[in-house]
């Protein structure tokens, strides 16, 4: 059996609709909507409520994986005592009057680009990815810990690729609309599994097309284990740098078995097409119709050489590719420029823990040593090289840009944790957002004195997404069906941040 695209686990109600695609698979699915579901997503494509609303053609999402600090990042305090405001000072942007970490010269000479939010405030301590990507946060840690929960809501991503699919039912895209760069979240990080950018109850066939690094990192790092006592742990971590041939590829899950050839694929194909036509002699129906273009899905993306050509980053001067950073990050931040190029509407890079939990952005140990040697450098370069490549394609001023992190750190320094830490902080920390309908130039909110609360607009992940799903063009009152075919808004919350649009 040749299994396509994605995880095996089962969606709502038996098969998942892209992971149920393996050849001689075809249960049950149940995919019915009330028809005034399917109405309502294709009047949310036409409804106007501004200038920027659907201005957003593409979104990249740039997901900080542990909670990235905003001390060192997009809301310094140089005037606070030293125990808060850390080793490092800011720097003048190109935005008269604001300053960001002095660790990041490159973005500050784009801040006329970007729009950062220096008031995002929320009561979930603890990686809330699950509210940042979804908008409804985890019941209970464990869930948080769990993927596949079925109290999970939706990511933004598989939201998308619905409404899409309810507006165009019987379209086959040539690329995915949701694809996940450079593999599945928590993939390589043991004893831990990160929920957040699933399709939960839309099923497992809106899980994120991912894919899979085939590469070699070129540097190690020393890790501090949570897990062995605190012990130190040798990583070789792709990164801090990997080699020229490194290649992001489409998960093997979606890849041709041993021997298992083009023309025999469409031998299957055929006989698959001749079963589905007598089983239609009986009927049409919505699930199979739902199951045939996931199907031609599969089937394209196994043979498509426009997906292959925009993985391939090769095709880039290398001169493009040192810019960006030689490391997983920079090189995955290219792959994303390609495939935004090649017409995908949702990309996500994720800078995700690597062999040692409670590592990239998660700082507890070695705060300053890692943020100075190993994260800002490559966060530096490769955004920075992303957001002026995409300026000069002419892709920036539809394409959204959400660099986004579940929560921010501890203003006081703990000494105590090996090499100085910074713990978790949700009551205030700092995203940045550029393109796509985003004003230039903005600085939204403030923090206080020494970054621990909000001074003055606090701002919540769902208002993030509310202003995602605006300048995407999907009305403010879109619901979508639960396990249950009962409507759930796509935020319980969230308005639209009028300052940054």
């Amino acid at each position: 059996m040749l299994s396509i695209l994605g995880s095996a686990n089962p969606c709502r109600g038996g098969v998942g609709r892209r992971t149920a695609m393996s050849i001689g698979a075809l249960g049950t699915i149940s995919l019915s909507l009330p028809e005034v579901l399917h109405h309502q997503s294709l009047a949310a494509r036409t409804q106007s409520v501004g200038s920027t609303f659907g201005r957003a053609k593409r979104i990249l999402l740039v997901y900080l994986q542990g909670a990235a600090s905003q001390f060192e990042t997009w809301d310094p305090k140089p005037e606070a005592p030293k125990g808060v405001r850390g080793k490092w000072g800011a720097i003048q942007t190109s935005v008269p009057g604001t300053v960001i970490s002095e660790q990041l010269p490159k973005l500050a000479a784009l801040a006329d680009r970007l729009g950062i939010v220096r008031s995002m405030t929320h009561p979930n301590n603890n990686h809330s990815n699950l509210y940042t990507l979804t908008g409804y946060a985890a019941t209970d840690f464990s869930s948080e810990t769990n993927p596949f929960d079925n109290r999970h809501h939706p990511f933004f991503g598989s939201v998308l690729d619905y409404l899409e699919d309810q507006r165009a039912p019987h379209e086959t895209p040539e690329l995915p609309r949701n694809i996940g760069l450079p593999f599945r979240l928590s993939t390589y990080a043991p004893f831990s599994r990160r929920s957040g950018p699933y399709g939960a109850f839309l099923g497992h066939g809106y899980n994120p097309v991912w894919t899979e690094f085939d590469g070699k990192a070129t540097k190690t790092a020393n890790r501090v284990s949570f897990f062995r006592r605190l012990a130190g742990v040798d990583v070789q971590d792709p990164y801090l740098g990997i080699t020229p041939k490194s290649r992001l590829r489409v998960s093997k899950a979606a890849q041709l078995q041993h021997g298992l050839t083009i023309d025999r694929l469409d031998k299957r194909r055929s006989l698959l097409q001749q079963f589905d036509d007598e089983q239609r002699q009986f009927g049409e129906s919505d699930p199979a119709h739902s199951l045939d273009r996931f199907q031609q899905m599969a089937f394209s993306l196994i043979c498509s050489e426009k997906m292959r050509n925009a993985l391939d980053v090769g095709m880039e001067p290398m001169a493009l590719r040192q810019e960006y950073g030689m490391t997983l990050f920079g090189q995955s931040a290219l792959t994303a420029r390609r495939l935004l190029e090649a017409d995908c509407p949702l990309v996500s890079v994720f800078w995700d823990e690597y062999k040692v939990v409670n590592t990239a952005w998660d700082t507890h140990f070695n705060h300053f040593t890692r943020m100075g040697n190993e994260l800002l450098p490559g966060f530096d370069s490769g955004m920075s090289s992303l957001l002026l490549d995409l300026e000069d394609r002419g892709l920036l001023d539809d394409t959204l840009v959400m660099c986004l992190t579940e929560h921010g750190r501890t203003p006081k320094i703990d000494n105590l944790n090996r090499g100085g830490g910074r713990g978790h902080w949700s009551q205030s920390y700092s995203v940045m957002l550029a393109g796509g309908g985003i004003r230039p130039g903005t600085v939204v909110g403030a923090s206080d004195d020494q970054g621990a609360f909000v001074k003055e607009r606090p701002v919540s992940p769902e208002d993030i997404l509310a202003t995602m799903y605006h300048l995407k063009g999907i009305a403010a009152d879109t619901v979508i069906p639960d396990r249950l075919d009962r409507p759930v808004r796509l935020t319980e919350h969230g308005q639209a941040i009028s300052e940054l649009v």
